[in-house]
């Protein structure tokens, strides 16, 4: 081919390429824009009593209006619920989503910071700038209703900073909801933070704030070399700023119940904003939960010990946290839950439920109640004017394992699609005729 065909060729190309990219935009800008009317389903608002053939319309990529006698507008959309359930998308509160690909190849673990020479305390470390939003994983969790997701880094005894994202198409920043939502600590594992005993992780902790509230003294003295050396990096002790003024809370993960004990004090001593993640023996200190005012992140699949520190955990483990005042949101706990099967939070709280909590505050505990600890129930977590529009309807209890998500809605926007799983199983449904088994 002469060059200047070549150059033609190419000419044409990139205009191709800018008209479909045109195409697509003008395409977003229409399913966006579009007027939904989710019409006579069984509508769990969350925030409010059920509303059996309720509505829910959504505009523009918010809810408008939730009852039973709503107005459609003209020209809406309309899907028919009738004899289906319809709840908020469901946000799970602890992933590595989009943080881990593959666990055995190191390149796609992207969840953890070595820190400065190898230190414990990497509270600089934001994991979500490491996220990857092509995550083959996103699209399997949100085909069965989870629209939002946590994501947390891992490792060492300050693990840094999470995040929360929308499973939406796009980049990082379009997929963002809030950042940062908590700090990650733990005081469970010793030799993870290169000390000898649990004792000296609350040593260490508390030397790492003691040093934070120097430095926010003596920052000038710090940049001119004359004052003492700290335990933490700069950039560390910069980031453990918020917490200290309780902008940002410290989500301790710890399972045993002297260790949640020994959390408790660290954040009466600090004025701390304190979450307990795992909390495998957190009903052995519900009522110093509930006297402090301390959420906990807990699962109720975990009943066999795993190790010396959760020799007391049980499946009934969140509803006895409810019953004695204990804001609960259910985490996974099984089976590879924090990149891998990160949509079976639901069955998590179907067995919640099933080991003594309530079905209404199962359901708060993988919506509104990870919302409000994380600061979006604003915009999250329940079906109200003026919330973002995600939006699942349900052939029927979605806590039930036979039952299927018909519509999932993130940001207002139709999101239920083939994943990668689907297009596989679709794929090798079918064996070739020259197929013979061994």
């Amino acid at each position: 081919m002469r060059n200047g065909e070549r150059g033609q060729r190419d000419r044409r190309g990139r205009r191709g390429l800018r008209a479909i990219g045109l195409i697509a935009v003008l395409l977003t800008g229409v399913a966006q824009a579009q007027t939904i009317a989710i019409v006579g389903g069984r509508v769990l608002p969350v925030s409010g009593p059920p509303i059996d053939g309720g509505t829910v319309i959504i505009r523009d990529g918010r809810i408008t209006a939730v009852g039973r006698d709503v107005a459609i507008p003209d020209g809406a959309q309309r899907i028919d619920a009738a004899g289906k359930w319809v709840t908020p998308g469901i946000i799970n509160p602890a992933t590595q989503l989009g943080l881990v690909e593959v666990g055995q190849v190191r390149e796609t673990r992207n969840a953890s910071a070595r820190g400065d020479e190898g230190s414990a305390i990497r509270a600089a470390f934001t994991v979500w700038d490491g996220l990857n939003p092509l995550s083959v994983m996103f699209a399997p969790a949100r085909n069965e209703g989870i629209t939002t997701v946590a994501v947390f880094p891992t490792g060492g005894l300050v693990s840094g900073q999470g995040a929360l994202v929308d499973i939406v198409d796009g980049g990082v920043t379009d997929m963002m909801v809030k950042s940062p939502i908590a700090m990650v600590a733990q005081v469970g594992d010793p030799e993870g933070a290169n000390v000898a005993s649990r004792g000296e992780l609350i040593l260490r902790l508390r030397e790492l704030l003691e040093d934070a509230r120097a430095y926010a003294r003596r920052r000038a003295d710090f940049e001119r070399a004359q004052s003492r050396e700290f335990a933490a990096s700069r950039l560390d002790l910069e980031a453990m700023q918020p917490v200290l003024a309780g902008r940002v809370p410290l989500l301790v993960v710890a399972d045993k119940a002297s260790d949640i004990e020994a959390a408790i004090r660290l954040a009466r001593d600090y004025s701390l904003r304190l979450i307990i993640g795992s909390g495998a023996e957190a009903w052995m200190v519900a009522d110093q939960l509930a006297a402090a005012k301390v959420p906990v992140l807990a699962g109720s699949m975990v009943n066999i010990p795993g190790s010396f520190a959760t020799l007391g955990a049980r499946q009934e483990n969140p509803g006895l946290l409810r019953r004695a005042g204990v804001d609960v949101a259910l985490i996974g706990t099984g089976s590879d839950p924090d990149a891998f099967n990160v949509r079976n939070i639901k069955q998590e709280a179907g067995n919640a439920v099933a080991y003594g909590m309530t079905w209404d505050d199962a359901l708060r505990a993988i919506t509104l109640t990870p919302a409000e600890l994380f600061g979006v129930a604003d915009r999250y977590g329940s079906l109200q004017p003026g919330r973002v529009a995600n939006v699942v309807v349900w052939s029927g209890d979605p806590f039930e394992f036979s039952t299927r998500v018909e519509h999932v809605f993130v940001r207002g926007v139709r999101a239920l699609a083939p994943s990668r799983q689907d297009e596989l199983m679709q794929r090798y449904k079918t064996l070739p005729p020259s197929f013979r088994n061994p």
